[in-house]
């Protein structure tokens, strides 16, 4: 058998413990992670890009699947009918792309963001229209934007919050 990827669960706020925990043991990790611009200077400037889930590269027929369900702070891997899941290199890649895209672009800066304002949707099959900022989902990076028609009419659309940006005012 070889290696592949899977995701792991940790405990609540456990991940970078875990990540630390795996990588000492001599495992590969990947712990996605996003630079924040919270509000309370005191919050944490770096967050989870999945709270509760990292990724670990093993060949579990060496390492075997009771590692997992014992270490300290894992829940174990993630499973469907008591198989654990494999997750495509692809998709490892994707993510890994898109973390980065966010952390060169600054974080998911929603700060300032108002409901009202007018923002520009950067990315996706949306990318150059011009949508009004609603809301922040809760537990997410994710957003509400009112996508505005040719007929007056508004639309809501819920997207990453690296999608978009605030439209600056023009003088």
């Amino acid at each position: 058998m070889s290696a592949y990827w899977y995701a792991l669960q940790s405990h609540p706020h456990k991940e970078t413990v875990l990540a630390s925990h795996l990588q000492e043991s001599g495992f590969e990790v990947f712990y996605p992670r996003l630079r924040v611009n919270p509000v309370n200077p005191r919050a944490r400037k770096v967050r989870p890009y999945f709270p509760g889930y990292l990724f670990v590269h093993v060949d579990l027929e060496t390492a075997g699947l009771s590692t997992f369900q014992w270490m300290p702070h894992a829940r174990g891997l993630v499973s469907f009918g008591g198989e654990p899941a494999i997750v495509p290199d692809s998709l490892i890649h994707a993510i890994r792309r898109r973390v980065q895209e966010i952390n060169l672009a600054g974080g998911e800066n929603l700060d300032g963001l108002q409901p009202g304002d007018e923002v520009i949707i950067e990315h996706g099959p949306f990318s150059g229209y011009e949508a009004i900022f609603d809301h922040k989902l809760p537990g997410s990076e994710r957003v509400r934007v009112l996508l505005k028609m040719l007929s007056r009419q508004q639309v809501p659309l819920e997207l990453n919050a690296g999608s978009i940006r605030k439209r600056k005012k023009s003088s």
